[in-house]
């Protein structure tokens, strides 16, 4: 049993946690679900004596738990150092959290030892001192949470930004988006993104990869499945943070049209013959999208700029591939 356990425990941190770099992109996300895990391993460790038939299974999926929560608090942990240290003093910041959290650790413990003559002999009224001690925890927390403005584009604040100026012809400040991003639901959108990733993922023929880049002036490749509403995008050797940003938002321009609400002209055309089942090949829609793109994303990326976003980095999930492809004679890429 203990080692099944470990092998469960080894698969949950090589393919839940990492998430494919999803720690760094949703922090605030991974943030709050690391301090519910932890609080549902205390309340295991709590219930484990209350069932002797299930102590060892019991404490063991809470220990599982806590190791789960090391990893995501941890790396989540060090996200939000980085962005709360304005002034490239992440040691400072890390001494000023631990100090405080080690004040925190000490005052709890000489609260507890006022409480536990109370409560030790009355297990009813522990367990409601923990519940609202757990809610109060899980409230603050996500109060707390809900207090970062991650000036930094990942998908989701990307997701309200884009959508709030196609519709309105307005660009969210960082304020507003942080505010409006979901920490709950939302946490995975419909929408299935991936940048960067193998060229063999895109084709399966030399057709196919004809349709790609025929006419082709930006240095992303870019493929999307209608039923899925899946959008794999193949990134130059020579992209670069804005690229990956303009890529980003040409998938989610292609999710939009399959969603209801106000878009722009030449937009809600595109939309109408998608949905009337018209225009049934993705390569033509990826194409005039791109001619779209040319007037709007300048705009959109100023706009950015204007709000407060900083548009030199991104927090988007992006892999590691990369291809190398001959653009339009007026870009090229060696």
């Amino acid at each position: 049993m203990f080692f099944l356990l470990f092998l469960l425990h080894f698969k949950l941190q090589q393919h839940f946690i990492p998430c494919r770099g999803k720690l760094d992109c949703n922090a605030k996300q991974w943030r709050l679900f690391a301090d519910i895990l932890n609080d549902l391993a205390m309340f295991l460790e709590i219930m484990a004596p209350i069932y002797p038939i299930c102590f060892t299974m019991t404490v063991s999926t809470s220990n599982l738990a806590k190791c789960i929560v090391s990893v995501a608090g941890g790396a989540t942990r060090a996200a939000l150092t980085v962005h709360q240290a304005r002034r490239n003093n992440m040691a400072d910041v890390s001494a000023k959290d631990s100090s405080q959290e080690t004040l925190v650790n000490l005052a709890g413990l000489l609260v507890s030892l006022l409480m536990l003559p109370l409560v030790s002999d009355c297990p009813s009224l522990s367990l409601g001192c923990f519940f609202l001690l757990t809610t109060l925890h899980i409230y603050a927390n996500y109060r707390a949470v809900r207090a970062l403005v991650i000036e930094t584009l990942n998908e989701s604040r990307l997701q309200l930004v884009l959508k709030h100026f196609l519709q309105r012809g307005e660009i969210l400040d960082p304020t507003s988006a942080n505010q409006m991003e979901p920490l709950w639901t939302g946490f995975w959108p419909s929408l299935s993104l991936s940048l960067g990733v193998p060229l063999h993922r895109l084709i399966s023929s030399v057709f196919e990869l004809q349709q790609l880049v025929e006419g082709h002036q930006e240095p992303y490749l870019l493929c999307w499945n209608q039923s899925r509403n899946q959008v794999q995008v193949v990134l130059s050797q020579m992209a670069g943070p804005e690229t990956i940003l303009r890529a980003a938002t040409h998938g989610l321009v292609l999710g939009a049209l399959q969603e209801d609400g106000p878009l722009p002209e030449e937009l809600e055309e595109l939309r109408n013959r998608v949905r009337a089942g018209a225009e049934k090949d993705s390569w033509v829609i990826i194409r005039e999208t791109h001619q779209v793109l040319n007037k709007l994303f300048p705009k959109f990326l100023k706009g950015l700029q204007t709000a407060g976003w900083k548009t030199e980095k991104h927090q988007l999930e992006v892999d590691e591939w990369r291809a190398t492809w001959l653009l339009s004679p007026e870009k090229k890429v060696l």
